[in-house]
């Protein structure tokens, strides 16, 4: 595997992070900003600040096509920055909401957006032409907790959601003269607004963390606070699904997956590394840490002469420095997004964190 590509933009937490289409333009969470950044050579320079909310901005995304940006906060709110000659134009959305905004992406075909929220519910957001604003449709029931991540399906009429309530459910988002009739799907075939298409709880009342569908739609995973990873076959509307697979695993949270194909999926989160997922409808299982380090100890420590053994001791209280993690990050990864396609599989992927890095990764 080619050497990840390290940026170490500052010393914050990074809420989350977007590329746009071309990979030119770095978006990233930080307090209450949205920063932009630009790509100089090998490195990303700090290029624009976009300042429009006054609370901690808790996720941001970039539409691939026409590279608008809505971001979130705890202020409650969503803006959608339209790209303009003169820089970015912020656009409040009406989200009706009375509780911190947690998440929010665009759909594949860009004309709506969701955001989940802590009031126990989901805007779905679309352009009202009449009015030339942003409006909110809310999906609610049967939503019990703080929605704290939410996925797309590929149609962009059906959306997954986790809540703090320990359950990964999907919804179908369709609205009237915004989306086209969706094709039928194992999830279900008449998706009036609401329609819950599939409700699944974690085993140990896990926090959803993550949730994302196949690449084809006709599988979910959905990551949870018992550092499992469950993958759901649906088989057809209202039936039980083919396969409920979950990898239990003896590793800390995972904050985020993605699918690489139909058959892997990456996740990463509180130890600071990826780690990979293979299998299928037959089972899954964990195949080892993208990461090759070799075990403390062996290769990478010189010998310590007696005297410098027990000045580190003097000054330390131990022999070794043991402060610095062997991973690229140096803690929480709190997001994984791909950053490069080819067709359903991903050739290398962004991942941010609590240390201020974003990290390219080929695979």
């Amino acid at each position: 595997m080619a050497a990840p590509e390290v940026h170490h933009l500052f010393h914050n937490p990074i809420a989350d992070h977007s590329f746009s289409a071309d990979r030119k333009t770095l978006a990233i969470a930080r307090d209450t900003t949205v920063e932009l950044y630009g790509r100089v050579g090998n490195a990303f320079k700090l290029k624009d600040e976009l300042k429009g909310h006054d609370k901690t901005v808790t996720s941001v995304d970039i539409a691939p096509n026409s590279g608008r940006i809505v971001s979130c906060s705890q202020d409650r709110n969503a803006l959608v920055w339209e790209p303009t000659p003169q820089g970015y134009k912020p656009t409040l959305v009406l989200l009706r909401i009375n509780r911190a905004a947690t998440f929010v992406r665009w759909s594949p075909s860009e004309t709506k957006f969701a955001v989940g929220s802590g009031d126990r519910l989901i805007a779905v957001c679309y352009f009202e032409q009449e009015n030339d604003w942003w409006v909110s449709k809310h999906l609610k029931k049967p939503i019990r907790s703080t929605v704290t991540t939410v996925g797309w399906h590929p149609n962009s009429v059906l959306l997954a959601a986790g809540s703090t309530d320990a359950h990964a459910r999907v919804f179908s988002s369709f609205i009237k003269g915004v989306d086209a009739r969706p094709e039928p799907t194992a999830w279900g075939e008449r998706l009036p607004f609401n329609t819950v298409c599939g409700e699944y709880m974690n085993n140990s009342a896990g926090w959803i963390h993550s949730v994302a569908f196949s690449p084809s739609g006709d599988a979910l995973a959905y990551a949870a606070h018992d550092s499992s990873i469950t993958v759901v076959y649906p088989s057809a509307p209202e039936q039980p699904p083919k396969a409920v697979i979950s990898i239990n695993t003896q590793l800390l949270p995972f904050m985020s997956l993605i699918w690489n194909g139909e058959s892997e999926i990456i996740a990463a989160g509180h130890d600071c590394e990826a780690f990979r997922f293979r299998g299928g409808i037959n089972g899954w299982q964990l195949t080892g840490a993208l990461e090759a380090k070799g075990r403390p100890g062996l290769g990478d420590q010189r010998e310590e002469s007696a005297l410098n053994m027990f000045r580190q001791m003097d000054l330390k209280g131990k022999v070794k420095d043991d402060t610095q993690l062997k991973t690229v990050h140096q803690n929480t990864i709190t997001m994984i997004r791909p950053y490069e396609t080819s067709g359903a599989s991903v050739r290398k992927f962004s991942s941010s964190g609590v240390d201020g890095r974003v990290v390219i990764w080929t695979l």
